[in-house]
Order: structure tokens, then C-alpha cells, then sequence
């Protein structure tokens, strides 16, 4: 390995890379040219022809059959290098990946279109204690900045006009369809390119910390109209904010998540009797599961007449539940209520139902009160 970098440091190394549009093909290919053999690529779209040009890993068969970005990433990766040790998840990063595999990645790489989603990798991020690289493109600009726990956060450096967008979540293929509607194209393969080689380089730096200087609390940004280059400063860190809570010590847990709920309390009272933590040996009446990252819904109801219709699913899958219901399809958000849990304990009326029914992922950590502790409980792997 040339220019500084160690070969057997960056082949070693984990990288996960959140989003496979334009900027994650950019990010993914050049992590494998510069040697990373272990990745893990995470998006739930497929792919589409407004992605084509735009995009060097994906061609027109693959639009054609509308295939998941993961997978053909994954098969062109493998055709670069046989040797790429990849692991895909067809899934949104603010849900369904497990901090369990965030702690064992050096660095997160993120190719995402929203604040909402930076703010999802922030938030993992600060909880395992791991870097991320955040990259960005828009017509001919982009920009690249490094968030290092303890030193940057995406969260404070949120205005709170930041804050209110982010209930704005529209995926890129929306934007896409939108600006291409109006007669432009929301930005180039050649901005991508760019801010994509500056987010690995400053990944590897991460991943061989004595090497170079870092990007972290300054922002790369990149003007293609007036061909300009600047470095701005982009650092702030609130030691009050809620986002820098780090979830340490992990202990490991023998519950899995395809166990039911009931399973899952009573062996957390029974882990925590045995090392003299919980009060009760027996039972799960000490022991709570906290839903961090969504709720459970139950039931939602309309306000004018409260009658019920059972929905027994995570709350970020409520929206998309009442649009394919005859009974509420066509009802407005606001007309609603549903009914949620935050905290899964012995009062919980479906104790049938598995983990992973409530939402959480595999190789997730989940955050338990034991008496009114918390402590954070690393899942078992497989079934």
C-alpha cells in the first residue's frame, strides 16, 4: 500500500458503509481498490434507471428487474475482489441494524440523503464509541466531514431549523423523480466520484490513526460551478446532549431474538439474580425491556369515535399499515391515535410475541432496567 497507508492495517480493518446510491458506489469501490476486504453495505432500496447515470456498480438489467442495491453491490464487489468479506442488510440503518455489529466496525461510512439518517448514524455511532465519515452531494457541490465521539457530533452541530428537518425523510429516488420532472438532475457522477474518494481517504486515516490529519471538526467542501475548494469549521460538542450517551459496559445476554418476550424477561431476571443484581431471582417483575429507537403499537383509533383496529406492530410501521387498511386508508396521521409502548415489562399484555416482532434487530445491544438500573445487554446470535 502506497501514499502512507499500512496494507495489513486497512486489509484488517471493518468498515460498514450506510447507503449504495451514488456516493456508496463511489465509497464501496474504492474501499475495495484500496484493499478493505470486510464490509458491510447497508440500504433498503432497489435499484432504478434515474440511478444509472449517476452510479458505476449498477447497469440496466439491474434496474430492469428493479434488484436491491445491496445485492448487486455485493456481486460487483466480489467480481473486483473474490476475496471481499461482504455482509449486506436490506434494511434502514434508524432500525434495523444491530449496535452489536456497530461495535465491531473501525469506522461507519455515511452515503445518505437525509438529516434523519445522519442523525440515526450519529446516534449509533455515539452509543458504540465509533467514528463515522459523513459525505454529501447536491448538483455540483458536496462536502465531507468527520464526527469522532467525544471530539465532533452531528446532533450539536444542528441548528433548530436542523432539528425540524428531521421529520423530513424523503428517499433519494423521490428527489430524483422530482428534479428530473422539473428538467434537471439532482447532481453528477463527478461530484460523487469526488466527495466519495475524500470520505475513504479520511476513513483510512481513521482506521490508521497516527497517519495524516483528520478531517474531524472541519468540513470539506467542494464547489464544481466555480471549481473551488474550502475547509470551513465544523465542530461542536454539548456535553448536555442526549446523543453522547455511550452504551458501556455491554454484557452478554443468552436471549436471542427470536425468543419471546416472556423467555426474554424471565432469563434476564435469572442472569441478574445469579450476579446478585436483581432482586427477585424468579420471575421478570424487576426487569424491563426500553424500546430506544421506536415504539410498539398495539392499536391505533380514530379521535371522533375511538373505535380500535388491532395493528400489533413497531410504530415505524404504522404509517404504511393504515394506508392498506380499508378501515382508516385515506385518513390523515393527525387523525389518529395510537396507542404505543416504550418499555416492555410484566404488565406487557403480549408477552407472546418474539423480540423481533417488537422491532429489534439481529446482534442488536438493548438497553434493560434492572431495578431501575440500566444496563445493556449484547444479543445472542442465530435462532
Amino acid at each position: 500500500m502506497s501514499a502512507g497507508f499500512i496494507q495489513d492495517r486497512v486489509s484488517a480493518a471493518h468498515v460498514m458503509v450506510v447507503g449504495c446510491g451514488a456516493l456508496g458506489n463511489e465509497v464501496l469501490k474504492n474501499l475495495v481498490l484500496m484493499g478493505v476486504t470486510h464490509i458491510v453495505a447497508i440500504d433498503f432500496d432497489v435499484v432504478e434507471m434515474g440511478n444509472l447515470p449517476r452510479s458505476v456498480l449498477f447497469s440496466k438489467t439491474d434496474a430492469e428487474k428493479h434488484r436491491l442495491k445491496v445485492e448487486v453491490v455485493a456481486e460487483r464487489l466480489r467480481e473486483m475482489n473474490p476475496q471481499v468479506d461482504i455482509k449486506t442488510i436490506c434494511g434502514d440503518i434508524a432500525y434495523d441494524v444491530g449496535l452489536g455489529l456497530i461495535r465491531q466496525m473501525d469506522v461507519i461510512i455515511g452515503c445518505v440523503d437525509s438529516r434523519w439518517a445522519r442523525y440515526c448514524i450519529n446516534r449509533l455511532s455515539m452509543r458504540a464509541g465509533i467514528p463515522w465519515v459523513d459525505g454529501a452531494i447536491n448538483g455540483l457541490e458536496g462536502t465531507a466531514r468527520v464526527f469522532i465521539p467525544g471530539k465532533n457530533c452531528y446532533a450539536c452541530n444542528l441548528g433548530p431549523e436542523g432539528l425540524k428537518d428531521l421529520a423530513r425523510r424523503m428517499p433519494c429516488s423521490g428527489i430524483i423523480r422530482r428534479q428530473e420532472q422539473a428538467g434537471s438532475a439532482p447532481t453528477t457522477s463527478i461530484v460523487a466520484s469526488i466527495i466519495g474518494a475524500i470520505e475513504v481517504q479520511e476513513a483510512l486515516k481513521l482506521i490508521q490513526a497516527d497517519f495524516g490529519t483528520s478531517l474531524c471538526g472541519r468540513m470539506f467542501y467542494y464547489d464544481g460551478e466555480h471549481a473551488t475548494v474550502r475547509i470551513a469549521d465544523y465542530q461542536a460538542y454539548d456535553d448536555d446532549c442526549p446523543e453522547h450517551e455511550e452504551w458501556t459496559p455491554v454484557r452478554p445476554t443468552e436471549v436471542r431474538v427470536t425468543q419471546t418476550v416472556s423467555e426474554a424477561l424471565q432469563q434476564w431476571a435469572h442472569e441478574f439474580g445469579v450476579l446478585g443484581i436483581a432482586k427477585r431471582q424468579s420471575g421478570a417483575e424487576s426487569v424491563m425491556l426500553c424500546l430506544s429507537n421506536d415504539c410498539f403499537v398495539d392499536y391505533v383509533s380514530r379521535r371522533d369515535n375511538d373505535e380500535r383496529v388491532s395493528v400489533m406492530l413497531p410504530g415505524r410501521a404504522v404509517e404504511a399499515f393504515v394506508e392498506q387498511s380499508c378501515a382508516l386508508r385515506g385518513l390523515p396521521l393527525s387523525a389518529l391515535y395510537q396507542h404505543e409502548y416504550h418499555d416492555i415489562g410484566s404488565d406487557f399484555l403480549y408477552k407472546h410475541l418474539t423480540l423481533a416482532q417488537l422491532g429489534i434487530p439481529q446482534e442488536d445491544i438493548v438497553r434493560v432496567k434492572v431495578d431501575g438500573q440500566d444496563y445493556y445487554l449484547k444479543m445472542k446470535r442465530g435462532k
